[in-house]
This record gives C-alpha cells, sequence and structure tokens, in this order.
C-alpha cells in the first residue's frame, strides 16, 4: 500500500518521473509553502531566475533539450509575466508546465479583493487556457492526482505547454491514490494510414529527385532516428528549416543545409525547389520558415505531415498519428539511390583575422564563430540577425541549436542559454543576442553566475533594433548605449571583452574558450547598416519582386 503523499509531494513526484531535474521560477508569498517543498526535494532543484519572463524561456529551452520543462511562479504578478514564453513555448511545440501558486479556496469567499488579484479569481486560469493545451485548478484533493496526470499527458502528448493552478491551502493536503490504468495513446485510423502510405511510396519511387525537409517536430516526437534511417535507407537528402536546424547534425554527407526560401544559400533553394518529390516531416509553415514568404513549393509536388495534417498533394489524410506516419515510411519499399552532387555547407577553417584595426563586419563574425565552434557547444540565438545569420552556421550534432524561429520573442536567447546548460551540463552554451534583446533579459546572467554556469555570450551591437532598421528607419530603433563589457564589474561574476576589429575578437574567443568556470560576454559593435549574408540575401530576392511563397 502506498504511503499517503500531499498534493505538492505528487507533483515534484511526477514531475521527476517524467525527466524534469530543474524547476524555474521566482517565489512569491502564494507559492511559499509549494517552494519550500521543492526546496527540500531530493528529486529537483530550484533554480531562482532574476524575472518571471526568464524563467519562463529558460524552461522553454530546457523542454526543448529533455522532452519538458517547468516554471514555478506566484499568482498573476508572476504568472501573467510568463505568459509571453508561455505563448512561445505554444506556438513553437515546446512542453513546458507553468504552475502557478494562488490564493487558498478558503480564501475566496464572497469574493475578496486578495492582493495580486485583477478582476476574478479564475481571470489567470483563463488567460493561461488561450496559450497551453490543458490546464487546470488543483481545488480537490480528491481529483488533484488525476488531473496532474492528465495535464502532464497532455503536455507530452501534444508537445505544448499546459497550466497546473496550486492554491495554497492545498499544498499539504493529502492526496487520493487511485489505480492507474496504461495510457490510452490515440491510433491512427488504418485503414486511411495504409492508404496515405501506399500513396507516399508511389510518389517517392516514382520521383527523380526527391527530397526530405526535416522540421522541429521531429524532434519533439523523438523522431530523429527515424528520420536517419530513412536517409540511410534510401540515400534521399535532407534539408531542415531553420525552426528546425540541428534536428540532424550537419556534418554528414546527404545534409543540404537550412532550406528557407530566400533567406537560405541560394543553393539549397535551387535543389529542394527544383525537387520533383519534397517529403516536409514535422514542419511548420511559418512565414520565417518560409524566408518571410519567399519559398517557391509546389503542393502537387509535396508531401506534408506533422501532427495536424497529412497531405500528399491535394489529397489529406484525416486520423493519421505523425508517429505512424513517418515509421511507416521506414516500412516502404522505396528504392535506394545513387546520391548525387548535393549542395554541402561553406568549409570550415577558412577565417584568418585581417592585420591592423580592420573593423569586425557581420559576415565575418559570423565566419569566425563557424570556426570557433567545438565538439562540446550548442549555439542559442535570439531573433533578428542573431538568428539570421545564424542558420550558416554548421551544428555538428543534434538538437545543438536553439531559437524561437517562429514566434520570435525578443529576449531568448539568454535565459535560455541557462536552460539549455542545466538540461545538459555537457554542452556549453554560445548565446547570440542583439543588444535590443539584451537589454530585455541580459541580467539573467545573474542567474548563470549563481548557478555556476558559464555561457559565452556574443552580443551584436548595432546600437538598436538592427532589423528593424532595414524595414523602417527611425529614432525608435535606438537603444542607450551601455557598456557592456563592465557587466561583470556590476555582477562581481564573469569575464568582458569590447570587441571592434577583427584582431580584438579572435583574442577575445580565444580567450573566452579558456576561461571554463565562468560566463563571458562579448561586446562586439558593428556599424548599424551592416547586415548578415542571410539578411543580405532576402533583401536581394525582395528586391526582384519575390514577394509571395507558393506553398502547400
Amino acid at each position: 500500500m502506498k504511503k499517503a503523499i500531499s498534493i505538492g509531494e505528487y507533483l515534484i513526484e511526477q514531475l521527476h518521473a517524467h525527466g524534469v531535474g530543474h524547476v524555474f521560477g521566482i517565489p512569491g508569498d502564494y507559492v511559499l509553502g509549494f517552494y519550500d517543498q521543492l526546496a527540500k526535494s531530493k528529486l529537483v532543484t530550484m533554480v531562482n531566475t532574476c524575472d518571471e519572463q526568464g524563467a519562463g524561456f529558460a524552461a522553454d529551452a530546457y523542454a526543448r533539450m529533455r522532452g519538458l520543462g517547468a516554471v514555478c511562479i506566484t499568482y498573476c504578478v508572476g504568472g501573467l509575466k510568463v505568459a509571453n514564453a508561455t505563448a512561445g513555448a505554444y506556438a513553437e511545440k515546446s512542453p513546458v508546465v507553468v504552475i502557478s501558486g494562488a490564493p487558498g479556496m478558503n480564501e475566496r469567499e464572497k469574493n475578496p479583493l486578495l492582493h495580486h488579484k485583477v478582476k476574478e479569481f479564475d481571470t489567470q486560469k483563463k488567460v493561461f487556457e488561450q496559450i497551453t493545451v490543458a490546464s487546470t485548478v488543483l481545488s480537490d484533493a480528491q481529483t488533484a492526482f488525476q488531473e496532474i496526470d492528465r495535464v502532464l499527458h497532455a503536455a507530452l502528448r501534444y508537445k505544448r505547454p499546459v497550466y497546473i493552478e496550486l492554491p495554497r491551502d492545498m499544498v499539504f493536503k493529502t492526496g487520493i491514490q487511485y489505480y492507474r490504468p496504461e495510457e490510452i495513446h490515440e491510433q491512427s485510423d488504418t485503414e486511411t494510414l495504409r492508404a496515405a502510405l501506399a500513396e507516399a511510396e508511389a510518389m517517392i519511387n516514382k520521383a527523380k529527385k526527391p527530397v526530405w525537409l526535416a522540421d522541429v517536430e521531429v524532434h519533439r516526437f523523438g523522431l530523429q532516428d527515424v528520420l536517419m534511417k530513412l536517409v540511410h535507407k534510401t540515400n534521399i537528402p535532407v534539408a531542415t528549416t531553420v525552426l528546425g536546424k540541428s534536428v540532424i547534425g550537419e556534418q554528414h554527407s546527404f545534409y543540404l543545409g537550412v532550406y528557407e526560401g530566400a533567406l537560405g544559400r541560394d543553393d539549397v533553394r535551387r535543389y529542394v525547389e527544383g525537387s520533383d518529390c519534397v517529403v516536409m516531416l514535422g514542419a511548420f509553415l511559418t512565414d520565417i520558415n518560409l524566408g518571410i514568404y519567399t519559398a517557391q513549393l509546389d503542393p502537387m509536388r509535396t508531401i506534408y505531415a506533422n501532427s495536424e495534417k497529412l497531405s500528399i498533394r491535394y489529397h489529406t489524410y484525416e486520423n493519421v498519428r505523425f508517429k505512424d506516419f513517418m515509421r511507416g515510411l521506414l516500412k516502404l519499399r522505396l528504392r535506394r539511390r545513387k546520391l548525387g552532387k548535393i549542395p554541402t555547407p561553406p568549409p570550415i577553417g577558412s577565417f584568418r583575422a585581417k592585420a591592423g584595426n580592420t573593423p569586425v563586419t557581420v559576415k565575418r563574425l559570423y565566419q569566425r564563430i563557424n570556426d570557433f565552434l567545438g565538439e562540446n557547444m550548442m549555439v542559442v540565438a535570439d531573433v533578428g540577425d542573431a538568428l539570421f545569420g545564424a542558420t550558416d552556421l554548421f551544428i555538428r550534432h543534434r538538437t545543438e541549436f536553439l531559437a524561437p524561429a517562429y514566434y520570435a520573442s525578443m529576449g531568448f536567447a539568454v535565459p535560455a542559454g541557462i536552460g539549455a546548460q542545466m538540461a545538459n551540463r555537457k554542452l556549453r552554451p554560445l548565446v547570440l543576442v542583439g543588444d535590443g534583446a539584451f537589454q530585455m533579459t541580459g541580467m539573467e546572467l545573474s542567474t548563470a553566475a549563481r548557478y555556476g554556469l558559464n555561457p559565452i555570450v556574443i552580443l551584436l551591437n548595432n546600437f538598436g533594433y538592427g532589423t528593424e532598421r532595414h524595414m523602417q528607419d527611425g529614432a525608435y530603433n535606438d537603444v542607450l548605449l551601455w557598456h557592456y563589457s563592465k557587466l561583470p564589474e556590476v555582477l562581481g561574476a564573469g569575464k568582458g571583452f569590447l570587441v571592434k576589429t577583427e584582431g580584438e575578437l579572435d583574442k577575445a574567443l580565444e580567450e573566452a574558450k579558456k576561461c571554463e568556470h565562468t560566463f563571458c560576454l562579448l561586446d562586439v559593435q558593428l556599424d548599424p547598416a551592416d547586415r548578415s549574408p542571410a539578411l543580405q540575401r532576402l533583401a536581394e530576392r525582395l528586391a526582384l519582386g519575390v514577394s509571395s511563397a507558393r506553398v502547400v
């Protein structure tokens, strides 16, 4: 007979059972009881961040690395600050558990005006219902355990965030144990799956130049091994989207590069768009994935499969699960081909710092970073040219590139680097962030220092919102110039570098590589009018009038 445990203890046990070893957040009076349980637990470690949004971004990155993440905050003043990060996790299918403390059930009688309350006691829950796949208030000890299991199952099933509200007078109440039957997993309709696979087999085998286009859901649903087996079985080359970058390692001979319309390399774009059978696996047809709608993909030459839709040419198949379809592809009699000449990533080791006071350009910065990346590093990119430029970087292993490449919330990268390193302490994050985004969440480097983390943060300092300047310029795109390299003096930790020339960049990166005990911050000052090759490619293509995508 199982021992009686409290609702809070059960929640911690279930988080741990699903792979959560760290919970990010900030305490507040409505959640202090649960925080105390977390602090005393031997199953999870509580990570206090500087701000709730930073905690949300860290939990999101942790979830992308480990399969589930968790953030714990107080009612409304904390919960609503983490709503933006939760929305990003929902948009990009990252399973984050949002745990919010709340006024006790006995405090809610007669609807009093308690501190942190906005409108009604369920206002915060209503907000989160819009940006999560499941939500609950643990208001009844008899059903609390079942509710915890229900929402955690939803997070894992749909790879999206969930919301658990924990009233403070329920934390220590003993829950009711119940017999849990084996989880029921939805099944594909057998006949529909068979018909879809038959059409896919015929289309792929008939094609002269097929290509796999892998996106983020291949990672979210743990299907990287299936993808690799498909590629090895068929010798069909594979490209990824920017959101799916690093879903496989990029060192393989069959890897084309990142396809993103005009944003991507032209040789990759021509190869993918010239294919007579593009098999899009786990793909999101977002504007950024499609190169701001410059992609040209003919639906008649496309197989499009993800967790929400399966279509082959113009045929749509209902009730077919993405996992079943991908595993079914592996069982088909797909003919093996000779791997012909395909685009390859640019060579590494080509950077040599120019002598004298040669200013750093965005293009040369990324060339140097490409040479600098090592086996034990991962890349975390913020939005803007930090993201666009990073798409050309060479990522050696799976899931070593993280970016908010669809929701595109500024301020993601620094706290995400913290979450990523907590998820895998063997990897050292290289964080790419613009100065505008850094001013939002960059002080989370304090959290990195507190927990002994050592990210290398490369700050692209172009004195404002650089990407927006290329859309429409004005004084509103300027930000106050901080002395970023002096930040370690404020925090009493870390090492800062001011970088203006290629020689200074070379020296700073080599010193940062050796400095393994703390974070390093490189303030790389760039011309405000400069831009990455990826952004330049987009501008040139748009100038030619390629402004709308043709896609599924």
